[in-house]
């Protein structure tokens, strides 16, 4: 199987380390990896802030770039969801490109767990880890068991990451809480998008965590602004350098 890399835009202007990650692990792992080229956002931003005639036009370049491909792999679950969630809106529902690739369309910790089925990865990474689980991930991907949820759910970013020796699990009290990012709320919210960012640090932080981990860049970013304006002893790496194998401080 040849699967297409979706990079999204935010992690290739700010964090292409992670793109990178990404891509060694898969090709480690034995997947044919292809890039196309002439990538763009999917959408997401426009889409949250109700502006859908400058979606539409946007989602139609992505699934028209990854249609050709058997799958497409992303580290993002909120692009993810984006693709798979929220597509339809843009789309006849009888599109053949669109049903491919919203169907085919996963988020990278997702494609290993379900696709893959990796139950060994060579990496250690011997330091305190705590995870921080995206809203994306866990209430549209379905990647983890969500608080409000009675349904229990396999934590497939976590099963993943316990094939890394060395990692010491650290637990936050509230391990399914909101980082307050939500793109544009962080911008239109700021205040409040602010506090919720700084709880969610103090949560990882007074555990003794060395390390917030995530399979969501977009929430690092923010949390990664906070820890970093107010010095906090906690450092932000996304799941894919860990799995990689990139040392603490990658991000």
């Amino acid at each position: 199987m040849t699967v297409a890399l979706f990079v999204p835009c935010y992690i290739d202007q700010l964090y292409p380390d992670v793109a990178i990650a990404t891509l060694e692990l898969l090709e480690r792992l034995g997947v044919d990896v292809a890039y196309p080229d002439g990538q763009t956002c999917c959408g997401q931003p426009m889409a949250n802030t109700g502006c859908e005639t400058d979606t539409a036009p946007v989602a139609r370049r992505l699934v028209d770039l990854f249609a050709d491909f058997e799958a497409v792999v992303c580290p993002s679950g909120s692009c993810v969801s984006m693709v798979r969630n929220h597509y339809a809106a843009y789309f006849d529902p009888e599109d053949a490109k669109f049903q491919h690739v919203t169907s085919k369309t996963y988020e990278l910790c997702e494609y290993l767990h379900d696709v893959v089925g990796v139950t060994h990865l060579d990496v250690k990474f011997p330091h305190r880890v705590s995870l921080h689980q995206s809203c994306h991930g866990l209430r549209e991907l379905r990647l983890g068991q969500s608080s409000e949820s009675m349904t229990p759910r396999e934590n497939k970013v976590r099963k993943l990451l316990n094939l890394v020796e060395g990692i010491e699990w650290v637990e936050p009290d509230r391990p399914d809480d909101c980082c307050g990012f939500g793109g544009t709320f962080a911008v239109n919210e700021a205040d409040v998008s602010a506090e919720m960012g700084r709880a969610r640090i103090a949560d990882h932080c007074d555990k003794g965590s060395e390390v917030l981990a995530s399979a969501d860049m977009s929430c690092l970013m923010h949390l990664q602004g906070l820890i970093r304006r107010e010095k906090n002893p906690i450092q932000v790496m996304h799941v894919a350098q860990i799995l990689s194998g990139r040392p603490l401080g990658a991000a």
